[in-house]
């Protein structure tokens, strides 16, 4: 029989003992809940140690109402205990909460004389607050154990007290509990659906948010949020990749600080937001980039998004376009005219021996000058495919450039204190012996063609740039420098400022250095020419 009775009880049981995490608004409700519990019998309690018995309550039995209000107060501290400790289950803890109410204001009521004494309506207050703690159908259950409590108290008053009262009023209150409930029920299914669409609504905000983030991330621009003290707020890795990787990146980084020409351009637009500006190249990556901003809010002094579009590699594309059918047709007329060339260089040297007069020699060695020249341009325009052919190895510059400095003078017939070399670090670099040599050499003729051809007029100056593992070589003249109405034409192909030059040579020693991961830049200043080589610094 017990074992029969137990399996019924299961599901009832099993329903209570169900534990799914509660959302804290649940239980600060019914911390609340249970804290108006706790002030109404204890002003009951209060109430009858400093007053006794009311004319109302406590009318029928005095020491009654005192136990059952002291047995309110200690039920009421008890749920305070479990609420804070979370045991046992939020449903469990409610039903038992609703029907200590139901059984506690029922005795209460039947020491004050019944329903006359009017504190049923606290059951009302009871029901109104567990079915808006419930949101379920609980409510309806509470109801009803409320309504077949009022109506028995009734029956006992009326059959066993033979004290006449009116069920009328009992089943209005029978009915004021139902009605409770069912608008409880309603507007909790209601709360219900709101959360429900909320929280559909914040995970679609947040799946938007992880998808708006994802694709700035791997866009191809770099997106940089500056506010209106210029302090970078957020920024993509597309920046980075443009901009470099600030030493130290703050929560309080300023721009000015991480992109000095970005902030002045910056400052400048907040100014004008019709204003333009021409691509800009960076030193420490080597990247030339265009800049666009956008304004976060209205106001010349609200933030801005900072956009950053690499243009080196659309210009490198349409460069390769357009060098492309050039390199393979200069290619080939290179290897056409070689032996010819060669034939007539052969020629004129031969003629050189012989005895002439002044303009017959004169002619003869034109023919030579310019014979050498087609042969220098010939070897610049087959070295323009080699470029990928980059054999990086670790360099210890120290002794790289000491090496070359001494080799240099030699092969150009300089003396050794033409080119001073200024190191404020000894790093080593990653990059192609050869190409290295190669670079420098041609830096190194044109800064001394160029300069006052005197003592130290050559500086080859070594140091750390503010970026984390970059290294810069300046190669500086003390020549009148580059015009400005030339200085972007520089490493043009075909480019060239010396009568006899190829003007391959700065375009070919830029893109050695792109093959090794590096850049090669003109640096204006005031006076002198200054050529800056940035590279990766460590081995390889």
């Amino acid at each position: 029989m017990s074992a029969s009775l137990l399996q019924k009880l299961d599901p009832v049981w099993a329903y209570f003992r169900r534990y799914s995490p509660s959302p804290d608004a649940y239980w600060k409700s019914l911390h609340y809940f249970n804290l108006y519990r706790l002030i109404v019998s204890g002003l009951f309690v209060t109430i009858f140690v400093f007053f006794g018995a009311m004319p109302v309550y406590g009318e029928q039995s005095a020491g009654m109402f005192l136990i059952v209000s002291s047995l309110y107060v200690v039920f009421s501290t008890l749920m305070t205990l479990t609420i804070s400790t979370r045991w046992p289950a939020f449903n469990l803890q409610l039903s038992a909460h609703t029907l200590g109410d139901v059984v506690f204001i029922v005795l209460l009521m039947h020491a004050s004389g019944g329903i006359k004494s009017g504190l049923g309506l606290l059951l009302v207050v009871a029901l109104a607050a567990s079915s808006l703690i419930c949101k379920g159908r609980q409510a309806m259950f509470y109801a009803a154990m409320a309504s077949i409590a009022v109506l028995l108290e009734q029956s006992y008053q009326l059959f066993v007290l033979g004290v006449e009262d009116d069920y009328f009023q009992a089943a209005l209150l029978s009915m004021g509990f139902f009605a409770t409930a069912g608008m409880g029920y309603f507007l909790s299914r209601q709360v219900v659906e709101s959360e429900r669409l909320a929280e559909q609504k914040s995970i679609d905000l947040e799946n938007l948010s992880q998808v708006n983030a994802l694709v700035i991330q791997s866009m191809q621009d770099g997106v940089m949020v500056v506010d209106d003290k210029g302090r970078v707020r957020s920024h993509n890795a597309q920046c980075e990749r443009l901009l470099g990787t600030p030493s130290r990146f703050r929560r309080d980084l300023r721009l000015y600080d991480y992109a000095p020409a970005i902030a002045e351009r910056l400052a400048r637009w907040r100014s004008d937001h019709t204003l333009h500006f021409p691509p800009l190249r960076v030193s420490a990556t080597g990247k030339q980039i265009s800049t666009r901003f956008s304004p976060i809010e209205s106001g010349a002094e609200a933030g801005a998004v900072v956009f950053l579009e690499d243009v080196s590699q659309q210009q490198a594309q349409s460069q390769q376009v357009k060098l492309a059918a050039l390199g393979r047709l200069t290619a080939n007329i290179a290897h056409e005219i070689r032996n010819p060339l060669s034939a007539i260089g052969h020629a004129t040297q031969l003629l050189q021996e012989e005895e002439h007069d002044k303009t017959e020699a004169r002619l003869l060695q034109i023919i030579r000058d310019n014979t050498l020249r087609l042969d220098r341009m010939v070897q610049d325009v087959l070295q323009l495919n080699r470029r990928d052919r980059a054999q990086r190895e670790t360099l210890n510059l120290d002794i790289f450039l000491g090496g070359f400095i001494e080799q240099f003078c030699l092969a150009e017939k300089i003396p050794a204190a033409a080119i001073s070399l200024e190191m404020d670090t000894h790093p080593i670099v990653c990059f192609d012996r050869s190409h290295l040599h190669q670079i420098l050499w041609n830096l190194c003729r044109n800064a001394w063609r160029h300069s006052q051809q005197s003592d130290a007029s050559i500086r080859l100056y070594v140091s750390a740039a503010h970026l984390d593992n970059v290294v810069q070589i300046d190669v500086i003249d003390d020549g009148p420098g580059v015009d400005k109405g030339l200085a972007g034409q520089l490493f043009e192909p075909f480019f060239t400022t010396f009568s006899s030059g190829t003007g391959l040579g700065l375009y070919i020693a830029r893109e050695i250095c792109e093959a090794n991961n590096a850049s090669l830049d003109y640096i204006e200043v005031a006076p002198g020419g200054q050529f800056r080589i940035c590279c990766k610094g460590g081995p390889c």
